[in-house]
């Protein structure tokens, strides 16, 4: 008699054949049971061999990996039609850039194990793959604490959970995290969020007013970023932030994403092109070592674009 599948890794992806290929050989090669868990991939309307890549690697493969499609529509929405077809008690999220440790699964499962209750969910670490050449951008990008300590950049905090065993709603990160299935069927993503910014942090939140979520912390469930990332990628994804910043406030207004207008101003006064030149100049002659600042004013002065453009 098979085993009962307990876990569905699932992959939103978009025109990132070759490193999804990557992805699924070494979420096929996990020290956790063959039979017990599934790799369910949608391939959000890309336009790459990705259908190519996903059924190669199902062809002769102990681990089930099942193929979906459906036109863009952003992440929150594939992981949705992926909730379909799953099977696993737990479900974790990746993203198709994330390439996992031999022991990532086994990692997610010793934690839910250890906590059962529904509301338990757990969060893996995510870091720069080694091969990767880490630029002050990306430096910057994943350190939340970067000025005094407290502001940096907006897609990882990490060094902030050092030494904690839990974290709040701000962690929701689904390029690495894993729930109960029947949590997630109650309450999937809002398919509000179909462009980037917002839509994970949205589902946290309502998930700990409603199920009163617990995120544990595990460090040891590893997944590497393989993604070169540099400034010319700030100004389109800053924009979708502030673009998505209107409709988390309009549910959860007191969250305060849309900055008040004495927030906003001093944004502008910290991004107006003669800050920013001045900025940048400070950047260049400290070697990089003022680079954050430069960075977070750029990144405010895209988000207010965003908040502009979008009402």
């Amino acid at each position: 008699m098979p085993n009962e599948i307990q876990v569905t890794v699932i992959i939103p992806t978009y025109n990132r054949c070759e490193l999804l290929k990557d992805n699924l050989k070494r979420l096929q090669n996990q020290s956790f049971v063959k039979s017990e868990y599934e790799i369910v991939v949608v391939n959000d309307g890309s336009t790459d061999d990705t259908e190519k890549v996903v059924k190669q690697a199902a062809l002769n493969s102990k681990v089930h990996i099942e193929y979906l499609y459906q036109k863009n529509q952003g992440q929150g929405i594939a992981r949705n039609y992926a909730l379909r077809f799953a099977r696993g008690k737990i479900v974790i999220f990746i993203g198709d850039d994330m390439l996992v440790l031999p022991d990532f699964i086994k990692q997610h499962m010793k934690f839910h194990r250890k906590h059962l209750a529904p509301n338990a969910a757990v969060l893996g670490f995510v870091a720069w793959d080694p091969r990767l050449e880490i630029t002050p951008f990306m430096e910057w990008l994943t350190n939340g604490s970067s000025i005094f300590g407290k502001f940096g950049g907006h897609q990882f905090a990490f060094e902030k959970l050092e030494g904690k065993e839990k974290a709040d709603y701000n962690f929701f990160y689904t390029a690495n995290l894993s729930l109960k299935r029947e949590l997630l069927q109650k309450h999937p993503f809002d398919s509000r969020f179909s462009s980037y910014g917002w839509e994970d942090i949205e589902l946290g939140y309502r998930l700990t007013k409603k199920e009163g979520l617990v995120l544990y912390y595990n460090p040891m469930a590893i997944a590497y970023h393989y993604h070169e990332l540099n400034e010319s990628s700030l100004a389109h994804r800053m924009r979708m932030v502030g673009k998505s910043a209107h409709l988390i406030h309009a549910k959860y207004p007191e969250l305060g994403k849309v900055p008040s207008a004495k927030k906003k101003f001093v944004f502008k006064l910290l991004s107006n092109p003669l800050s920013l030149w001045f900025l940048k100049v400070l950047k260049t002659f400290s070697g990089d070592r003022l680079s954050a600042i430069y960075y977070y004013a750029l990144s405010k002065k895209y988000f207010l674009e965003g908040l502009e453009l979008y009402v």
